[in-house]
């Protein structure tokens, strides 16, 4: 099992808001660079869609289920049907996503408990947590030529990773980064 953590990045940092529907004074920066920049398998993610299960937060969970189980398509179909967790200790419905399920007990343990791979999208505050603990072996981040200036980053400390791979996708950068 490992735990991988899926971001669109800033080249400052900064992942808040990158559609903007936060309302930020930055936000929208990745969208910025055009619907094909953000849309499809970015994060290579493939056939982990399938045999993984994705970890939210319960925000960016009922941004995702607001817009993802209407859309059609063969990534849009893959995300639709793939297992769902949503960590959230006031949330409690998560019917609107098919295959999801709220995360039972602590989030560290139930992550260490997961037998799957866990796949974090978005959801900064469960990455962090994740971190924290010892538990996030790979990020995978889509870094566009933009800067916020502010917002939630990612990171706040200094950390030392190992570059596995990098690529231009689009008008971004998908960098793969190792922590052990």
């Amino acid at each position: 099992m490992s735990v991988i953590v899926v971001e669109f990045i800033t080249l400052d940092g900064v992942v808040e808001d990158p559609d903007g529907s936060g309302g930020t004074p930055a936000g929208g920066w990745a969208f910025r660079h055009g619907r094909e920049a953000v849309s499809g398998d970015k994060f290579r993610l493939g056939a982990l869609l399938d045999t993984g299960v994705l970890l939210f937060g319960r925000t960016t969970w009922e941004l995702f289920a607001k817009l993802w189980p209407g859309r059609t398509g063969e990534f849009a179909d893959r995300l639709n049907a793939a297992a769902k967790l949503v960590a959230s200790r006031t949330f409690h419905e998560v019917s609107a996503w098919q295959n999801s399920a709220l995360l039972q007990g602590e989030l560290a343990d139930a992550v260490e408990r997961e037998e799957r791979d866990v796949i974090v999208i978005g959801s900064v505050e469960v990455a962090k947590q994740l971190a924290r603990h010892g538990l996030v072996d790979e990020y995978r981040l889509l870094v566009f030529p933009s800067v916020a200036g502010a917002g939630r980053r990612l990171f706040d400390d200094v950390v030392h990773f190992e570059l596995v791979s990098t690529t231009q996708v689009g008008p971004a950068n998908l960098s793969t980064y190792r922590t052990r």
